[in-house]
């Protein structure tokens, strides 16, 4: 037989219910792998991988309005360890950054009092994490440090601000959506507010979109025409009255995965902006019977498109271009237009008025999983899975075949393999076809995919209020083998939910009633009684529902059996101290008393018999004690008041005798020893100075009385005292004494909170009310255990809390939860980064295998257990040491810093050392030409920008340019010179309209471009005005009149000198061979590593692009990445790219020492070479003198 453990000591914890519409945009999914969603006040922490929710932050006193969890973009050590922090707002203005793990407040910002309208934390720093950045309304944005919580600036606009979107490409730019346009802004810093007020834009009408006008295929021919095929859409004058405002705009966000594009979200339709050319590139209309957007959710690793609906689906959307750029193509017609073709949807939700889809969210590690928020309460968790298809695609569909990639992180799949398993978007489905660049046809071994939407998890809240709670009976020394704490909610559509409050999860849901349940009282362990009654008809009557429910069988019977139909309804049930007998009350009818265990009617009260107010069984078990505690009662109420002779006889009849109840001599006796009654009847409900008795309470010596004025009365019947306290709080509702032997804490629920007491003292423990301390109005009360009380309230939430009753967050290490969670950042700092060593590195044992069963590892087991499922597809996949590091990242620590460097480090260090093979020069002097680089695996993904090869940047700029002619742009820097394309630019030039003011610079500029071939004096003369034109200011202008005359080097060199990095970059790339981009782009790398602008992360990047690992190598050393950089030298030894740097070696050893992981210290001491020599003989010596104790080298400790 299995062991069965109890848990007695129950967490503080908070059961949710529907979410308020304040609360629709409060959801975030974070690189930590955890979802938090705003609930009324209340903040809750999901894990999405067991659907369990594992915390619950309650601090503000508003509904939570906006949470963001903070960025993983930094290397991760003691000093920086992995940690859960989250910043969220609420309708009342406050800010509050969480420390989530221990669920306290870390600090609290408070600017205005009105709902912030948004809210993210800057990403771009490598020397502050704690930047926070919000909208406060109307038109304020502040950024604050989230750490310490200083405002650091602060600045105002013209315009109420509705959200904002960073530019994942370029910290300097920021997009506001203001109630009238959109606001760029180019000069956003931490260190000081923007100065200038930011470009305005204003959109016109999105009904000029192409989606609206004629098909392609019907357009007019020729240059100009062509501008017809697609509208600007950004004008910088604002529109006129009849123009759609952008009020209709629900959504602005940069896309990430493509530079300098945009999407705007509308109802019913969404516009991809191309904010180089001020142009809509691509446009996703829905038909007229389709259902309306609600979000979009962009993604980086691939250009794809999450779209949540009003019908709750949620749709995926995936780009291709339109026109391919052929030689055959007629180069007028090649406009690109970018289409998202619907790949997958999921099922819609039922849509009602109370239940409507709010937001999604996509894990931005995979961005193969959404989750979906309804609004009341339920989170649906999908993942989008890759299906192999046998028989191609008909094509008569107009759909493009999607296939999956053929490399992972830059290296083929080897022969055997035929599909990397699903483990992001990026491995799932292959680089989408853009035109120009990728080739129309898939390459040999790869498959055609197919991707489909599969619920995995689902959570869901409490239904709407009112509740009625009742804990089960308390746990004894003899249920401790099989006591379960459950809690029975009755809820407002019959059913009830019983829910186990260690893990906090529904144990059962029984559709008991037709109508609200009124009342619940538990009559074993797994068997309960609850009543309902139903709206009363045109006599006052009612149908009453009592129903005995047994939760191991879901056995449910009527226990009053026919009756209930048309009677007064019930007013409350109570069952006996033992469980035996059952007394049910009836508005206006005499009580019933009835046998539980039999099922049988043992009394109803004579028609005369007084109605019944508040009743409560005696807590004897024996005659003898009965007898003294009747007497006790009667002397108690005599000293209370001179009772007159008919008021004496009253209350002698509420005492129920046994020959009320006598069926015969012998049975009299059994009876009467196992229940005795208390009972306040109506023609005598006050008592003395007491107002009508509304409740009554009784434990051992003490009753207790409450009544409708606030009064309570505590009797001492062994004392034979009596004390009257008058709480000033009006109605007494309800008063329950907590369980255990000898606890005489008392529980008191007014209609404005609570009260606990303490009997023995007669003196309150701790109060809570309406407005003071808490937000929400209490439904029901009860006690859960001996110290801890169940709370349920209006805001739709069940509330477990200390005797206190202050609503304070749990630690999360204290739960004890159904599955265990993995996520390393719920380890202590220490014990993350050595479980992250050690699964990173085990060379020592001969194998690069993931099977920690036998490590000496103080952890706990099922942790051990989840880290080995994680790792289960490995032995289906074959893997180098690269890869290795890359999946480790990418599945089980989301650590976004390490996630990018390994992608593109994986990349290049495969496509350098092939390059090497296939014997092209690849010294760091000269580095080899990466266009002529025969790269069977293809490019860097499209999200990684300058990052990618110069062949692939070359061609996608190309396609960029063509469209920049059709649309005469003017201020992009480079875009007139490219080989091939002069013809174009003159035909187009000379086209312009005589009326258009910039008609006869159009002109001369059609003569310069024809003149250029005949060089000679007209390229000095051109060199001497590009110069002076930059001199004077005209930046744009020089640089294009430099690349006229194939002067690219002195333009880049020009972009650097006024600060046009990024520029200056993209025009290496475009523009000059390999050795002179390479220049170029160091140069870039050294400006990156300046302490002004402080991004050495990217730094390295731009390097790793540029072949130059030694140099990596020595910078991430000298960062103190000593993790990094070891495991990135010794996967550049393996490929033959570079040669060892001891000390980064010597450093990591150190750091394992530092750890534990002494037989790792000493393998990488050992690899260092001299620089190791110190630190292997130091390690050597302990360990003969033995001086290590076994448990120091395991690491650290359990969690705690």
């Amino acid at each position: 037989m299995i062991p069965f453990t109890v848990n007695i000591k129950l967490a503080a914890r908070t059961l949710t219910g529907p979410l308020n519409s304040h609360n629709k945009p409060a959801v975030d999914w974070g690189w930590q792998g955890l979802i938090a969603q705003g609930c009324h006040s209340s903040i809750l922490i999901i894990d999405p991988k067991t659907a369990q929710t594992i915390q619950v932050l309650e601090r503000h006193k508003a509904n939570v309005v906006k949470v963001k969890w903070s960025r993983e973009n930094y290397h991760h050590s003691l000093s920086s360890p992995y940690s859960l922090r989250l910043a969220s707002a609420d309708a009342a203005g406050k800010i509050i950054v969480w420390d989530v793990v221990s669920g306290m407040a870390h600090c609290e910002i408070q600017e205005h009092a009105k709902p912030i309208q948004d809210l993210d934390w800057l990403w771009n720093q490598d020397a502050s994490r704690d930047l926070l950045l919000a909208v406060h309304p109307p038109n304020y944005i502040v950024l604050w440090n989230g750490d310490t919580g200083t405002k650091l600036w602060k600045k105002s606009y013209a315009e109420n601000i509705l959200s904002f979107s960073f530019d994942p490409f370029d910290p300097s730019n920021l997009a506001l959506l203001t109630s009238e346009g959109i606001v760029f802004i180019t000069d956003f810093s931490p260190s000081k507010a923007p100065g200038s007020a930011g470009k305005k834009v204003y959109i016109a009408s999105p009904h000029s979109s192409p989606a609206h006008s004629k098909p392609a295929a019907v357009q007019p021919t020729g240059a100009k025409k062509a501008l017809n095929k697609v509208k600007v859409l950004i004008t910088n004058e604002k529109p006129t009255a009849e123009a759609v405002t952008l009020n209709d705009c629900l959504q602005l966000s940069y896309l990430p995965s493509k530079r300098n594009h945009m999407l705007l979200l509308y109802p019913r339709e969404i516009l991809i902006l191309d904010l180089e050319l001020s142009q809509t590139v691509g446009v996703v209309a829905i038909e007229r019977s389709g259902v309306p957007f609600i979000q979009v959710i962009p993604c980086a690793q691939r250009d794809v498109l999450y779209c949540l609906h009003e019908n709750g689906c949620i749709t995926l959307r995936v780009c291709r271009s339109t026109t391919p750029l052929s030689e055959e193509t007629d180069p007028e017609q090649s406009v690109q237009e970018l289409v998202y073709d619907l790949r997958s949807q999921c099922d819609a939700i039922r849509v009602t008025k109370t239940v409507r889809p709010y937001r999604a969210v996509v894990c931005p590690v995979n961005e193969n999983r959404a989750a979906l928020v309804v609004s009341d309460g339920r989170i649906m968790l999908w993942e989008l899975k890759a299906h192999n298809i046998k028989a191609p695609t008909n094509l008569s569909s107009g759909l493009s075949p999607l296939y999956s990639p053929i490399n992972f992180c830059g290296t083929p799949l080897s022969r055997n393999q035929k599909r990397i398993p699903d483990l992001s978007l990026n491995t799932m489905i292959g680089h989408t076809l853009i035109s120009g660049v990728d080739p129309p046809w898939p390459t040999a071994g790869q498959q055609e995919v197919q991707l489909k939407f599969l619920l995995t998890g689902l959570l869901s809240g409490l239904p709407l209020p009112p509740f009625s709670l009742r804990m089960c009976p308390p746990l004894t020394t003899k249920n401790i083998n099989h006591y379960q704490p459950l809690l029975a909610v009755g809820t407002s559509n019959g059913s009830v939910l019983v829910y186990n409050l260690t893990s906090g999860l529904l144990h059962k849901e029984l559709s008991v009633h037709s109508c609200e349940v009124r009342g619940i009282e538990w009559v074993s362990l797994t068997s309960f009684l609850s009543f309902a009654t139903s709206s009363p008809n045109n006599m006052g009557l009612v149908r009453n529902e009592l129903q005995h429910v047994d939760l191991r069988t879901g056995r449910c019977f009527a226990f009053r059996g026919e009756r209930g139909n048309d009677e007064p309804a019930i007013e409350m049930i109570k069952v006996s101290h033992l469980k035996q007998y059952l007394v049910v009350v009836f508005r206006d009818k005499p009580l019933e008393l009835w046998d539980v265990r039999t099922g049988t009617l043992l009394r109803e009260m004579a028609k005369n018999f007084p109605t019944v107010t508040a009743l409560e069984w005696s807590p004897s078990h024996n005659l003898k004690s009965l007898k003294k505690k009747q007497m006790a009662a009667r002397e108690a109420m005599a000293r209370q008041t001179t009772l007159s002779d008919a008021e004496q006889s009253s209350i002698e009849s509420s005492v129920i005798r046994s020959d009320h109840i006598q069926s015969s001599p012998e049975k009299s006796i059994s009876i009467y020893s196992y229940f005795t009654l208390f009972i306040i009847t109506d023609d005598h409900r006050s008592l003395g100075s007491m107002g009508s008795i509304a409740c009554i309470a009784w434990k051992g010596d003490t009753l207790v009385l409450g009544d409708v004025d606030g009064n309570l009365n505590f009797w001492d019947l062994k004392a034979r005292l009596s004390r009257g306290i008058p709480t000033h709080r009006g109605w007494v509702k309800k008063i329950r004494f907590a369980p255990g032997k000898g606890n005489q804490k008392l529980l008191v629920m007014y209609t404005d909170g609570a009260e606990v007491w303490d009997t023995k003292e007669v003196q309150m423990v701790s109060s809570i009310r309406v407005g003071r301390n808490m937000s929400y109005r209490i439904l029901d009360i009860d006690w859960c255990t001996s110290d801890k009380v169940v709370l349920a309230s209006d805001d739709g939430c069940v509330r477990v809390l200390e005797m206190a009753m202050k609503s304070a967050s749990y630690r999360m290490d204290e739960q004890d939860l159904t599955d265990p969670v993995w996520c390393p950042y719920l380890l202590l700092p220490r014990a993350a980064l050595t479980l992250k060593a050690f699964l990173l590195l085990q060379p020592w044992s001969g194998s690069y295998t993931m099977d920690i069963a036998q490590v000496d590892y103080h952890e706990k087991d099922e942790i051990k257990g989840l880290v080995q499922e994680h790792f289960a597809l490995n032995h289906s996949f074959s893997l180098d040491l690269t890869q290795l590091y890359l999946l480790f990242h990418l599945s089980l620590f989301g650590d976004e810093s390490d996630l990018q460097f390994w992608t593109v480090a994986a990349h290049y260090i495969q496509s350098f050392s092939q390059a090497r093979q296939l014997s092209v020069p690849a010294s760091e002097t000269q580095p080899p030409a990466e266009g002529s680089q025969s790269v069977p695996q293809g490019h860097l993904d499209i999200c990684h920008d300058i990052l990618c090869e110069s062949s692939f940047f070359q061609v996608r700029k190309k396609v960029h340019i063509s469209q920049s002619y059709v649309i005469h742009l003017r201020d992009v820097y480079g875009d007139v010179p490219l080989p091939l394309q002069t013809d174009r630019a003159v035909q187009l030039l000379l086209e312009t309209n005589a009326d258009n003011p910039s008609y006869y610079c159009d002109s001369l500029k059609a003569c310069l471009v024809t003149t250029i071939p005949s060089s000679g004096p007209s390229q000095s003369t051109i060199k001497l005005v590009a110069t002076n034109m930059i001199a004077s200011g005209k930046l744009a202008e020089g640089v294009q009149l430099l690349c006229l005359i194939d002067k690219a080097v002195d333009a880049c060199r020009y972009l650097q000198t006024y600060g046009e990095w990024n520029r200056a970059a993209w025009l290496a790339k475009v523009r000059l061979n390999p050795a002179e981009a390479s220049d170029v782009l160091k140069r870039w790398a050294e400006h990156l590593c300046s302490s002004q602008v402080n991004q050495k992360s990217k730094a390295v990047l731009v390097l790793l692009s540029l072949g130059c690992f030694h140099k990596v190598g020595e910078m991430l050393h000298s960062m103190r990445y000593f993790d990094r950089a070891a495991l990135f030298i010794e996967a550049c030894l393996k490929y033959g790219v570079m040669e060892l740097i001891g000390a980064a070696f010597a450093d990591y050893a150190r750091l394992l020492q530092s750890m534990g992981l002494r037989e790792g210290a000493a393998l990488w001491a050992s690899r260092a070479g001299g620089a190791g020599e110190e630190l292997l003989e130091e390690l050597f010596q302990r360990e003969a003198t033995d001086l290590t104790p076994k448990e120091e080298e395991a690491g650290l400790g359990t969690i705690e």
